[in-house]
């Protein structure tokens, strides 16, 4: 209870904190109307839990450029990285509450308020491929259904992205689920991500992003899961001996705005808005790639881990021993959850 005291106190200073910074447009968060509405600006607050440079960073620092060049000066963007407006969590709430217009989440961060956005934590469930992700992820009716909950708690989502495929670190070699018995993993804190590793023998333990490298380091998890990139950048594979290419899972980011504040805004800045969404998903698909592929190789360069790329039939024990996981999935979310799950898989194999 004082907890989710402290949280929420916290969440209001932050919002007061921001107000005075002036953010917001319409008048709603901070805009400054002038007699015509073409001559309305705005100062829009976007948050994201990555660190400079990351997928979400440069997803977040294109949005502003393009619409801050669309709409010739009348909207300016402030980029937050993680940790300057608080956790993944704390940024999820501000969102809701209108402390920030814009934010970038994944469905781990608000899986709590919406149950159903687990299904991207079930493993061997997306394409192989970050081509077919993509499609699932824009094009697909399952997403479609995701949005609307999203829309229920207060935000409209613009857009989805993939970021990359998981990875399993550890300091040994992880190529079957026997290697994982007994194995402390690093998850997120989402009881679908937990029942996927306990299937598998393994026990999960949530630790926060920013403190995970002294956890590797100190020995307090054997080993963790990420996408190549943030493995990179927060320089975990320096206190790890093994890198398995595992892929059974595809990290997605949640680009989405305030569900009321997006409603004031006239239709020529939703436009502009929808218009850069496209353009930074392509961009964002194309340096995903890119950053992952050289995060390898900088891991290759820079350490001394052994990588290890797990073969079609490893994999397929892995996916063997899924049912556990989805059956926990479906529990927890009932029969909409079940719809979505099998609405992705209709996707998966219609696109």
């Amino acid at each position: 209870m004082h907890k989710k005291l402290a949280a929420l106190l916290l969440i209001a200073f932050m919002m007061v904190a921001l107000a005075g910074c002036g953010g917001g447009g319409s008048n709603v968060a901070g805009g400054q109307a002038n007699d015509s509405a073409a001559a309305q600006t705005y100062n829009w607050r976007l948050p994201h839990e990555e660190v400079a440079g990351s997928c979400q960073d440069l997803y977040a620092n294109k949005f502003k450029e393009i619409v801050e060049s669309k709409s010739e000066g009348r909207i300016k963007v402030d980029v937050y990285p993680v940790g300057q407006l608080g956790d993944s969590t704390n940024q999820v709430e501000l969102l809701q509450m209108g402390g920030v217009e814009f934010a970038i989440n994944n469905p781990g961060a608000t899986a709590t308020i919406i149950p159903e956005a687990n299904v991207f934590s079930l493993h061997f469930l997306m394409p192989s491929d970050m081509a077919g992700v993509r499609k699932v992820v824009t094009e697909g009716e399952g997403i479609k259904k995701l949005n609307a909950l999203y829309e229920n708690q207060g935000m409209y989502v613009l857009d989805w992205f993939p970021e990359g495929f998981n990875v399993w670190t550890a300091n040994k070699p992880i190529v079957t689920p026997e290697d994982m018995k007994g194995f402390k993993i690093r998850t997120m804190a989402a009881p679908v991500i937990a029942k996927s590793y306990e299937a598998y023998g393994a026990n999960p333990v949530p630790v926060p992003y920013m403190e995970l490298y002294s956890a590797l380091q100190l020995k307090m998890v054997d080993g963790q899961v990420n996408p190549l990139f943030a493995i990179d950048e927060m320089k975990f594979a320096e206190v790890q001996k093994y890198l398995m290419l595992s892929n059974q899972d595809s990290f997605v980011g949640t680009f989405a705005a305030n569900r009321d504040y997006w409603n004031t805004l006239p239709e020529d800045i939703q436009k502009i808005v929808k218009d850069a969404v496209v353009e930074c998903n392509q961009y964002l698909f194309e340096k995903q790639q890119e950053l992952n592929e050289k995060a390898l190789e900088n891991i290759k360069a820079t350490t001394s881990i052994e990588v290890i790329e797990l073969t079609d039939s490893q994999r397929d024990v892995f996916r063997s021993l899924v049912e556990p996981a989805r059956r926990t999935y479906v529990e927890m979310t009932g029969e909409s959850g079940k719809e979505i799950m099998e609405l992705i898989v209709a996707d998966v194999d219609k696109l």
